[in-house]
């Protein structure tokens, strides 16, 4: 399992995934879930992928023709003429790999056999010069829809207990910083309570126009920010509990307040 946002933002595109992968409780590892294009005042290419490993990496490795020598890989999504084509390539990709079962070294371990769970969902963003900003959903089918006004981020695998802090927090008009920390929040969020997202966490912003990073990092578990994140969470979250009204177990509904002199209790 794994856990990923991709947000668009008036100002640009904020990415964040986590690397933990696993296959069982005494095997896990960490691999990176975020991968990248860029070319230089062309155009900005993200991609982020949840499912399983080996048919995300064969997606990977196909896109960047890994099977040509260095010098002579030029990946398919940098020669498309917008971030549509991109995510129509992509998503081509992605279910020739579930479906296929020649992929795979034995016919009967290919994504067809039956118990098997060959599937993999990818986050695609970008923008390519003279065009908007744009997110995707990529589905194992191959099928996508894009991030709107009425869906303006995207999450893929252990998504439940990030959500709802994106939801509550999450304003469109909001500032790259106040972003970064509402995803820090959501990673927090989700890292208490499931053992199968695990940092390090990788973090990409994309500003309008840059053709480029203009942030990029990897947090790991003694990060001082996210760390004082994740303390001052738990905190304000105690705080905003006890501020509520207690609840009256006689009327139903919230104690009145008991003053005394100046002190209310």
């Amino acid at each position: 399992m794994t856990y990923c946002v991709g947000m668009m933002l008036d100002a640009g595109l904020v990415l964040m995934s986590d690397t933990r992968t696993n296959a069982g409780v005494d095997k896990i590892s960490v691999f990176r879930k975020m991968f990248s294009w860029h070319v230089p005042d062309e155009r900005s290419i993200v991609m982020m992928t949840a499912g399983n490993l080996a048919t995300t990496q064969s997606v990977i490795s196909q896109l960047e023709e890994r099977g040509k020598v260095p010098d002579d890989r030029h990946p398919t999504i940098l020669e498309a003429q917008t971030m549509f084509q991109v995510a129509t390539e992509v998503g081509r990709m992605l279910r020739r790999v579930v479906e296929q079962p020649g992929e795979f070294p034995e016919p009967g371990d290919g994504p067809q056999a039956e118990g098997a769970r060959f599937t993999a969902s990818i986050i695609l963003a970008g923008q390519i010069k003279g065009m908007e900003p744009r997110l995707f959903l990529i589905y194992p089918e191959g099928n996508f829809i894009e991030a709107s006004f009425d869906s303006p981020f995207f999450q893929i695998g252990e998504t439940k207990y990030g959500r709802p802090i994106l939801l509550r927090g999450y304003d469109r008009a909001m500032p790259f910083a106040d972003a970064v920390k509402l995803l820090m929040v959501s990673f927090d969020s989700t890292l208490a309570a499931n053992l199968s997202v695990g940092l390090p966490f990788d973090l990409m912003v994309l500003a309008r126009d840059r053709m480029e990073p203009i942030h990029q990092r990897r947090i790991v578990a003694d990060d001082p920010y996210f760390r004082t994140i994740s303390r001052g969470w738990g905190d304000a979250l105690r705080r905003a509990f006890q501020s509520l009204p207690a609840y009256d177990l006689a009327t139903g509904g919230a104690a009145e307040a008991v003053t005394t002199g100046s002190e209310v209790k």
